[in-house]
Parts: structure tokens; C-alpha cells; sequence
């Protein structure tokens, strides 16, 4: 007598079981550590964004008209992007109090939304 071999559906399904409990616990430990990245690569973004608008301050006398400026110039290589709203144009621009003296004196994500630590992220 031959015996075929392979697994019989009832295997199957304990495996099946198996992998969807191990899903249920590991599917809700990745999302929260997904968004802590993105807010830390926003923290990160937005201070080396604002050393740049420093250091151009610093070599000008004057702040630069827009982002892009920053990438003429080579202070940045590219327009750094917002990780929560996913695009590189959300920046709310603040511009200085004299007008004259350039059009970006910082900038705040565009995001709508709290961050972790329950302040939203139009003020970080």
C-alpha cells in the first residue's frame, strides 16, 4: 500500500489558528511604532529645517523668500517632507515680523491631528 503525504485540513486549520493569534498580537504593537517614526522623523525634520533657516540668516542678513530657496541655494539638497501629512508642500511658513528682511522666519507641519504627546502638529 502506498500512503500519500500531505497535510490534512485539520492541520491546516490549528496553523491557520496559530498564525492569526500570533497576528492579533503583533498587528497592534506595529501601528503605534509606525507613527512614533513618523513623528520623530517630523521633530527631526523640522530642526535641521530651522538650523538651515538659522544658518542662511547667519551668512545673508536676511531670511530666505521661501523653502525652495533653501534648495537653491544647496543649504538643503531637497525640500525635506512632512511624514504625517506625507507631502513636502504642507509647511505652514511663518514669515519674520519685518517683511523686508526675507518671507520664512520658520515653519510647522501642515498636519492636522495630535502627536503622542498630545499637542498638535501645527505647533511643533
Amino acid at each position: 500500500m502506498k500512503r500519500n503525504r500531505g497535510f490534512t485540513l485539520i492541520e491546516l486549520l490549528i496553523v491557520l489558528g496559530i498564525v492569526a493569534l500570533l497576528l492579533t498580537l503583533a498587528v497592534p504593537r506595529f501601528f503605534p511604532s509606525v507613527d512614533k517614526t513618523k513623528e520623530t522623523i517630523l521633530a527631526e525634520n523640522l530642526r535641521t529645517t530651522r538650523a538651515v533657516i538659522d544658518q542662511f540668516y547667519a551668512d545673508t542678513g536676511r531670511y530666505p523668500e521661501s523653502l525652495e530657496q533653501l534648495v537653491e541655494k544647496k543649504y538643503l539638497p531637497h525640500l525635506p517632507a512632512d511624514p504625517i501629512a506625507e507631502s513636502d508642500t504642507s509647511w505652514v511658513i511663518v514669515p519674520p515680523e519685518d517683511s523686508s528682511r526675507g518671507g520664512v522666519y520658520d515653519l510647522h507641519s501642515g498636519a492636522e491631528g495630535k502627536g503622542r504627546n498630545g499637542k498638535p502638529y501645527s505647533e511643533w
